[in-house]
């Protein structure tokens, strides 16, 4: 579902004020911005060569010669762009100089290389380099209305594509094969790329939450375990489906019923301001008292947008809070080493009056003959 007036709105100016707040609270001039996502985030811009540099006053994004034409179309008034002939941190230095009152400026340390680094200590000498975690991050966990449309149309993308790849999955198909159809619809339902790799795992293999496809050809009463995402205006969708080829035996549907309820479970209670170790519960404690904790070995969910692996975090450890505007996954899954497993994953926004489930793919056990 696409929200016109929402994605035509121009959200870049209130989250470049929200970084400056946030800046001023971790006493920092400016942040010098590595990751690519936080880049496009800030200012629009897709390409994948940029440094942008944000103080009080400006916002500098440096890029190639390859960008020249994309970056204006894409950046308008969001940025100051300079597009730089040899190494962008060449451009960096003599721009940070010339902007009074600079002394100490953050930089992204989960994303920046030991090699960068090294040019903040050698070729930036004169300034305070501190590290911070999150910054952006934290931001962008927060979704605007423009965020959640274009997730919204990732999940139509997938859900379409996932409709049209399950009557052709057949014994003698190989995991690889099926995947690759089911790459192709999303291409075709227009999705911009693939999030990740394309999950499909069959039989035994669905007991690996993340395999990669193989060659390994589909049998008769086989699970069939697919994982996939759509991409739309940068954003991504997240879902997991298992079916079975042919008819479920007794033990195939008992298990798929404890999944399936967990899921509802789950999207159903999470609320804002829970944290997420007792979101997480919601599902585990679930499967755990039917018998099955010790095969629910992940967490029960992330964030998705611009990545699909993003704040915040579903899980027994976390003890943060969700907020309103986050778009998080509720994946619960059981897996039995040599026999095979099932995840169920749905996308959820959380809002003031609860949680709604963006993703409307069937959730009943598929029997395809």
């Amino acid at each position: 579902m696409r929200d016109d007036a929402a994605l035509s709105t121009d959200n870049r100016p209130t989250r470049l004020a929200a970084l400056r707040e946030a800046l001023g609270k971790a006493d920092l001039d400016g942040l010098l911005v590595t990751a690519l996502p936080n880049i496009r985030y800030l200012t629009g811009f897709s390409g994948s060569s940029a440094l942008l540099l944000v103080t009080a006053l400006d916002c500098v994004l440096f890029t190639d010669f390859r960008y020249e034409a994309q970056v204006g179309d894409e950046v308008g008034r969001a940025a100051t762009v300079r597009i730089e002939s040899t190494s962008l941190w060449n451009g960096v230095w003599p721009v940070i100089a010339g902007l009074p009152g600079v002394e100490r400026v953050g930089f992204e340390s989960a994303h920046l290389l030991h090699r960068d680094f090294a040019r903040l200590l050698e070729q930036g000498s004169r300034w305070q380099w501190r590290p911070t975690v999150d910054l952006v991050e934290s931001l962008r966990a927060i979704k605007d209305a423009g965020e959640v449309a274009a997730i919204q149309r990732a999940i139509g993308m997938a859900e379409r594509a996932l409709g049209r790849t399950l009557p052709l999955l057949a014994p003698g198909m190989t995991e690889t094969a099926a995947a690759g159809l089911l790459e192709r619809h999303l291409r075709e339902e227009g999705s911009e790329a693939y999030p990740f790799a394309t999950i499909v795992a069959s039989g035994p293999r669905s007991a690996l939450p993340h395999a990669r496809a193989s060659d390994r050809a589909f049998e008769p009463g086989d699970f069939v375990l697919l994982d996939f995402g759509a991409v739309a205006d940068g954003y991504c969708s997240d879902i997991t489906r298992t079916v079975v080829l042919g008819a479920a035996n007794a033990d195939q549907r008992a298990v798929y019923e404890v999944v399936r309820e967990a899921n509802l479970r789950a999207s159903g209670a999470i609320r804002v301001g829970m944290r997420g170790m007792a979101a997480d519960a919601l599902a585990r404690d679930y499967i755990d008292a039917c018998g099955h904790g010790d095969a629910f070995g992940h967490s029960l969910g992330h964030g998705i947008g611009l990545e699909v692996h993003e704040a915040p975090r579903l899980a027994k450890t976390i003890e943060a809070p969700l907020a309103t505007g986050m778009v998080v996954t509720i994946e619960p899954g059981i897996y039995r080493p040599g026999w095979g497993g099932v995840r169920i994953e749905d996308d959820v926004l959380l809002t003031e009056d609860g949680a709604v489930v963006l993703t409307t793919f069937p959730r009943h056990l598929i029997e395809i003959a």
